[in-house]
């Protein structure tokens, strides 16, 4: 499997010349902490890729941005960047946050409630959400961040409303954007999310955004670890493909691979 990833990721780099960019969303877990590399950035390597963006000109705007021109139907500038930061990991506002404020980046922060609420240890607390709120956005990524693919209708609103209410009881605030956990969705789990109302919804599959079609409901996010550089300078060269779309399944898969599937689509169209 490992070989048939880095075969399709040698295919990418030789046809991105040939990508025109749209807009790209990105998404980080956890900052400096090197237990978990497999969702771990340092900050040595997210100041570089800052770097990067000031250097060539990219423009860092707020997620809502992008939801406004997916809306309206309008272009989104190939400049654009926005970032987002999944789970409310305690290393973010340790580590990553005096980062993004050194930079004036923007960002949105999708919270998985249950563990502010039992206030695990390598989990911020609802007051450092507060401060957090100063800075950039506070979004929904479900109460107990399960897998969405294997619960029932009834288990899933059960936690969706569970971690709603705690939200604003908490930080007085309806969440306007969400995301799947895990980036596990279905046909029946995103018309649940659907019937919640928000503005947008957010998966975790690599690609792009462009405002005149791309589903509101199901925008592509490109996940960020490690230091290498390389996937972050690929990533912006990924570009959506308007009138192709990727079928999502009807039920999830077991093999519970919708990232590989989709990037086995890209390149296949």
């Amino acid at each position: 499997m490992v070989r048939f990833i880095l075969v399709i990721q040698f295919f990418l780099f030789f046809l991105m010349d040939f990508l025109s960019a749209d807009g790209h969303i990105f998404v980080y877990h956890r900052f400096d902490d090197n237990r978990y590399p497999t969702t771990n950035i340092s900050t040595k390597a997210l100041r570089a890729e800052f770097n990067y963006l000031k250097k060539h000109n990219y423009k860092v705007v707020p997620l809502a941005d992008f939801v406004e021109k997916i809306k309206k139907g309008e272009e989104v500038p190939d400049n654009w960047v926005a970032f987002t930061i999944d789970d409310g990991f305690r290393s973010f506002y340790k580590n990553g946050l005096p980062v993004f404020r050194e930079y004036g980046f923007p960002f949105t922060l999708f919270v998985a409630v249950k563990y502010t609420e039992e206030k695990y240890k390598d989990y911020v607390s609802w007051e450092q959400l507060k401060k957090i709120a100063k800075y950039g956005s506070i979004e929904f990524h479900s109460y107990g961040h399960g897998h969405f693919g294997r619960m029932s209708n009834e288990q899933i609103r059960a936690d969706m409303d569970k971690g709603l209410k705690l939200m604003k009881e908490h930080l007085n605030y309806k969440p306007r954007f969400f995301v799947y956990p895990y980036g596990e969705y279905d046909n029946r789990v995103e018309n649940i999310i659907k019937s919640y109302g928000f503005k947008a919804v957010f998966n975790q599959n690599m690609g792009a955004v462009n405002g005149q079609c791309t589903n509101a409901y199901d925008v592509d996010r490109s996940a960020v670890v490690g230091s290498n550089s390389r996937d972050f300078k690929l990533y912006l060269k990924f570009k959506e493909l308007c009138g192709v779309h990727f079928v999502k399944p009807t039920t999830y898969p077991k093999i519970k691979l919708l990232k590989l599937l989709k990037l086995i689509w890209m390149i296949k169209v």
